[in-house]
């Protein structure tokens, strides 16, 4: 395949970095030239995403929350999904055996949760290998990623995250903490109101000079030259995932706490299942439960008891207000005020408005003008 202008200069400017001395005073330096390779790769992409014919897999989301579910071709995705859910995805011994989105939707402590199982991620997906662009494209709309990686073979994790991250995805990170605004003149102006232990103002400057001739920029976290190159690039999404180590039945005791322990200091969430026998299933849809950080709500109508058969989903730090918004759109100008019972109140039946932050398991009464 012929190199194209921007994949030369690429090319290049990767030589260069690998060439260049690495240290104190050329750290800024190098800053520049990885922001450069940024810009130029996001330009390719936007060129390549004109020339792409197909709508993609169409996912509809449903439920509370969407699970998506990736790993490489005969992981065991298909039969985890139809022992979690009530979908029927084809399993075989054979690779490729899911080649579309299969939904399926796993009903836990009162909340649905749609699962997508993704046909097989494969080494150079990122750059559209075996349907990856599309795939890749799916995971982005998620709310969790279920990333299985198979007992047997150590090196999964990081060639899948390596993917992901190639394609702009940042897994149990959040969104840097930097705030630019632009202004007509006076050059580039950086604000650091905390220490900054892992990136110089010098390199700060260089990278944003890459983007920006005239900006104040403010860095409220202590973030690196990478995190900063990210906030630039428009593509990047932040998704919350979980390692999940499939086969374990193929591992000793040992060889599996190692394996565990490797993954934990990449600093991930890790869980151990035999997909095709159920071991430890039930701890994972805790575990999902509690990485999507929802709550459960119990509506109790004035005078009467509690609904506990059927609870209101909603997310970690959400209030009344958003308690109205999922009844009916008119609740919030018709509201009143509201009684909680539960954790979020300092006694059983507190007078609280649109306000006040819910936890899991109140019981609230929300009282409207009539």
């Amino acid at each position: 395949m012929d190199t194209t202008p921007l994949e030369k200069q690429i090319k290049d400017i990767e030589d260069e970095i690998f060439n260049t001395q690495k240290n104190k005073a050329t750290e800024h330096h190098i800053g520049k030239l990885k922001a450069k390779i940024a810009r130029l790769r996001g330009q390719i992409e936007k060129q390549q995403s004109k020339g792409v014919k197909g709508k993609g897999f169409a996912v509809k989301k449903n439920g509370d929350a969407t699970i998506g579910l990736i790993g490489f071709p005969s992981i065991g995705k298909s039969t985890l999904l139809n022992q979690l859910t009530d979908a029927k995805s084809e399993v075989a011994a054979y690779e490729f055996t899911t080649l579309d989105v299969i939904p399926g939707m796993l009903h836990h402590k009162g909340a649905n949760l749609q699962i997508l199982d993704l046909p097989g991620l494969i080494t150079g997906a990122s750059l559209g290998k075996g349907r990856g662009r599309e795939i890749l494209a799916a995971v982005r709309s998620v709310d969790l990623i279920l990333l299985m990686v198979d007992g047997t073979h150590k090196d999964h994790l990081d060639r899948m995250t390596l993917e992901l991250h190639s394609a702009g995805l940042r897994l149990n990170r959040k969104k840097p903490d930097v705030v630019i605004t632009l202004s007509m003149q006076g050059g580039i102006t950086i604000h650091t109101p905390i220490k900054l232990t892992k990136i110089s103002e010098k390199t700060i400057r260089s990278i944003v000079s890459e983007y920006l001739v005239n900006a104040d920029v403010i860095i409220r976290e202590d973030i690196d030259e990478d995190q900063l190159i990210d906030v630039f690039i428009k593509n990047r999404t932040y998704i919350p995932a979980i390692a999940v180590i499939n086969k374990i039945d193929l591992l000793s005791q040992k060889e599996l706490d190692n394996y565990k322990e490797h993954i934990r200091k990449k600093g991930w969430i890790v869980h151990a299942i035999s997909a095709i026998d159920g071991t430890g299933l039930q701890e994972l849809k805790d575990l999902i439960f509690s990485q999507l950080r929802l709550i459960r709500i119990y509506m109790k109508p004035q005078g009467k008891k509690p609904d506990y058969n059927e609870p209101m989903i909603l997310r970690e730090e959400d209030t009344v207000e958003d308690v109205c918004k999922k009844i009916h759109r008119d609740f919030k100008q018709k509201f009143r005020y509201a009684h909680v019972w539960g954790r979020s109140a300092k006694y059983p039946g507190q007078k609280v408005g649109l306000d006040h932050t819910l936890c899991d398991e109140d019981v609230l009464t929300v009282i409207i003008i009539h």
